[in-house]
């Protein structure tokens, strides 16, 4: 049997096979993959309510989005991951590069949750905010780039972001 590669929008990865997956036909991306993060981030903006959701905050690891659909309940999980495969590069560098932002600010809250003698109301709340005016913006932008927008500040927002992790562990 001959092996052929598909392309998005024929075959296998039809403009209606992908809508009816949940996953973008113009850019091969599906926005199931932001639930690794906004479950996190739920969980973070909740700590000044909830301190006892440290804990299920400190045991969130990153995950590429293969990573991600090979270990969801996602239907469509192989169709996801043969679409992410053939999507425009620069959408999945974008993409990737966001992650890895929200990836970063994820791991530097643990940082900070784990090494607090005491989660006082102070650090409770700088939690909250980063949460809220950091992270969920990011995911904003990853939403964005998997419906096929590549913002124009991704370079200023990373060199924000470094700074912002620097000077958290300095």
């Amino acid at each position: 049997m001959e092996a052929h590669s598909e392309e998005l929008g024929q075959g296998e990865m039809s403009p209606e096979n992908l809508e009816r997956a949940n996953i973008n036909p113009s850019t091969g991306l599906a926005t199931d993959y932001l639930n690794h993060f906004n479950e996190v981030v739920m969980l973070l903006e909740m700590m000044p309510d909830l301190p006892d959701c440290a804990g299920d905050v400190l045991i969130w690891q990153p995950c590429d989005y293969i990573q991600h659909f090979e270990q969801s309940n996602f239907s469509e999980k192989r169709l996801a991951i043969k679409a992410f495969d053939c999507s425009p590069t620069d959408l999945r560098d974008a993409l990737n590069q966001t992650v890895a932002l929200i990836d970063a600010e994820v791991l530097s809250l643990q940082a900070l949750i784990e090494n607090a003698e005491a989660l006082s109301p102070e650090i409770l709340h700088e939690i909250q905010h980063r949460a809220t005016t950091f992270i969920r913006p990011l995911i904003t932008q990853a939403s964005g780039i998997i419906h096929g927008h590549i913002p124009d500040d991704a370079e200023a927002l990373e060199d924000a972001t470094q700074a912002d992790v620097d000077a958290l562990f300095s």
